[in-house]
């Protein structure tokens, strides 16, 4: 049965899609059967990974509103054992449409339960927002990874979606935990990068991953060639962080919620 990790953070631009994209590649180049889902209506990571979603007639919208399988919309990609659940346009309006449905917040749990056995690991790229369509996002996961920008306001915000995560666990999933933050962006450089990593391990004490992904040119181009890392430059800094990652989470098991008051 699969890992479902959901990679969430509400604020934009902190590099949940790219961690989603390239952390996949590697689990898959690791002998890993890996499925992405893209919860986020800009259908980036489909993009991303080399699929124009705009030639899409049916993607993740129609699955978690039950109108197809899952499986019928899952795509391969140019990697071994890796596939995507692709987002369309059409996604933008799932967060009006679950307002007045039952058991709201499990729509995408109970469709991924018909393919959860045919992967090793399930990474649901979530928008940056937290409202239902993140919220299912949350809920389908076992696990949540927040990738955090080293900038000067990569903490603000953060408060908020970890009462959310808490929340959900005291009354929707109480299985569910954090499996870590990655801290993303980082400049070696800069006082800046370091005092945000400090800053973090008091809010994560035992759930920062030790691989830390740099600022680095070469992860910002490859998505515009609708390629991941591994195979647009697999020898730059950016790939090795991200392969590092991937060997991570595989050896590292789940710890439970251990957050300190933000």
């Amino acid at each position: 049965m699969a890992r479902i990790i959901s990679i969430v953070n509400q604020k934009g631009g902190v590099g949940k899609t790219t961690t989603a994209i390239n952390l996949g590649a590697y689990l898959a180049d690791q002998g890993k059967f890996v499925l992405i889902v893209d919860l986020d209506p800009q259908a980036n990571a489909t993009s991303g990974i080399g699929i124009d979603h705009r030639g899409l007639e049916k993607g993740v919208y129609e699955a978690i509103l039950g109108e197809v399988k899952i499986g019928d919309i899952v795509q391969p990609t140019a990697h071994v054992g890796l596939h995507v659940a692709p987002a369309t346009t059409a996604l933008a309006g799932l967060n009006v449409e679950l307002v007045g449905m039952e058991n709201r917040e499990f729509k995408l749990r109970h469709a991924l339960l018909e393919i959860r056995n045919d992967y090793d690991f399930i990474l649901i790229d979530c928008p940056p927002t937290l409202g239902l369509i993140t919220l299912n996002g949350i809920v389908a996961g076992d696990e949540i990874l927040i990738p955090v920008q080293a900038e000067y306001y990569a903490l603000e915000g953060l408060g908020q979606l970890l009462e959310t995560v808490q929340l959900v666990k005291q009354n929707i999933r109480p299985d569910i935990d954090v499996l870590g933050a990655v801290i993303t962006m980082y400049d070696p450089r800069t006082k800046l990068s370091d005092d945000v990593l400090h800053e973090l391990y008091k809010y994560f004490p035992n759930n920062i991953f030790r691989s830390v992904i740099p600022r680095n040119v070469r992860l910002a181009e490859a998505p515009s060639f609708g390629r991941t890392i591994v195979h647009f430059d697999s020898s730059s800094k950016g790939a090795k962080a991200y392969e590092r990652l991937a060997q991570e989470i595989i050896e590292r098991e789940t710890i439970g919620l251990e957050i300190t008051n933000v």
